[in-house]
């Protein structure tokens, strides 16, 4: 059988499908033993799971939310009743001008990305051809590969700010970044993913107003972010208007299985995007919502991210951040200032072998992590930095983490000295 270009395009060996496959080998009798640092499932967070575990009980002893739960398709747009208290709730915590009809909800945050990319790049009207500008690489790796288009993505190489002795912080070079007419949309991801970098209030006020300027959207991909599940460890603030979309998932909470992605954005974007979920999957899966609309109509979203999320991730960060300080002592290791999110973003400069063999030499010592390459969508092959990093997330068992890391310091000063 011949598959159409969409066929082929969308079943590439893309960085995030080894990503995928590398997290299902873990939860199977092939991945054994291994120390997933790799992916970005989150951690096990007690007392959130204990709070949808009661809930979940609560739903299946009342037959009419059961019911709403798995036996009623939800409108296009999403579980009504979660859709009015999310609104409610933004309006309220972040003092945003919205109601009901600027949110949509997604079969994930990854299917909203899909829709979005492509209803603002890509072929248009007229023969043009738009892209989605990534203003700072390294950027989210499942980005890379949703433009049903080749080229979709234009890409700024960032400015480096280094930080004391071992750490770094990439910031958006605005004197490098062009808003050309060949923009259809500006994304960020905010932490992002996969550095922890949180980029600036005055960043994204600069971007916000790039994206006024050119009529465009500002996409902030917040799946880490501010107001849930509030995995930030700086000053930081939120931002919406007309001219942006904010994106949000229950995944980072604990919830990565519910698949459940929500978009905040102006009206028109929110109709096209619910006629969009009408026509791929007739509705967004009612599971999440149903689950989560109590937590978010009383508020207790905000007091669970900041009162367990956030801390329970700061402090794995911190270990984290000592036992790279610890294994790489004598090793040319730099790590990214760990701002927001689950992962440590490591720098090893003039390292002799590439980022992915790297990972392909850790993956036979049973230690998965994700090479720095894939996170450099649309910026080209000539830059080293992009083959002298990895991706290590720290949201498992810390014992595990910490042995992992001690590995990879051992893989890492092997290579080097084997060059030397």
């Amino acid at each position: 059988m011949e598959f159409s270009n969409f066929g082929k395009k969308m079943s590439c060996q893309a960085g995030i499908l080894s990503l995928m496959e590398d997290l299902g080998d873990v939860h199977s009798a092939k991945g054994a033993g291994m120390i997933m640092m790799g992916g970005g499932n989150p951690g096990y967070v007690p007392e959130f799971q204990a709070i949808i575990r009661a809930r979940l009980e609560e739903i299946c002893g009342d037959t009419r939310l059961y019911q709403r739960l798995v036996g009623t398709y939800a409108p296009a747009q999403g579980d009504q009743d979660f859709v009015e208290g999310l609104a409610a709730l933004l309006q309220k915590e972040q003092g945003w001008e919205i109601g009901p009809e600027n949110i949509c909800l997604t079969n994930g945050s990854q299917t909203a990305f899909f829709l979005l990319f492509n209803m603002f790049a890509g072929s248009c009207p007229g023969g043009r051809e738009k892209k989605i500008c990534l203003p700072l690489a390294p950027e989210y790796i499942g980005y890379a590969d949703l433009g049903l288009t080749e080229d979709f993505c234009a890409t700024t190489r960032p400015r480096i700010e280094f930080i004391g002795d071992d750490m770094f912080k990439y910031h958006i070079d605005f004197d490098r970044l062009v808003i050309g007419e060949d923009i259809g949309a500006i994304c960020v991801s905010r932490p992002t993913n996969p550095t922890g970098n949180v980029v600036t209030d005055e960043e994204i006020g600069r971007l916000s107003r790039l994206a006024k300027e050119k009529n465009i959207p500002l996409i902030i991909d917040s799946a880490y972010g501010l107001p849930f599940p509030g995995m930030i460890y700086t000053e930081a603030g939120t931002i919406w208007n007309k001219n942006v979309i904010a994106c949000f998932s229950l995944s980072k909470l604990g919830l990565p299985g519910i698949r459940t992605g929500i978009v905040v954005a102006c009206k028109d974007v929110i109709k096209a995007l619910g006629s969009m979920n009408a026509i791929m999957s007739l509705s967004p899966t009612s599971v999440g919502a149903v689950l989560a609309q109590k937590l978010v109509s009383d508020g207790g979203i905000i007091e669970v991210s900041r009162k367990y999320i956030q801390p329970f991730y700061r402090v794995k960060m911190e270990k984290a951040v000592a036992a790279v300080r610890e294994a790489f002592s004598d090793i040319p290791c730099k790590i990214h200032k760990p701002e927001g999110a689950m992962f440590l973003w490591l720098w090893f400069e003039n390292l002799p072998i590439t980022s992915l063999e790297l990972y392909q030499r850790l993956k036979k010592k049973g230690v998965l992590v994700v090479s720095g390459h894939y996170f450099f969508p649309g910026l080209g092959d000539d830059w080293k930095h992009r083959d002298e990093c990895l991706r290590v997330t720290y949201s498992q068992n810390d014992e595990d983490v910490c042995r992992g890391i001690w590995i990879i310091a051992e893989e890492v000063r092997r290579a080097y000295n084997q060059a030397g």
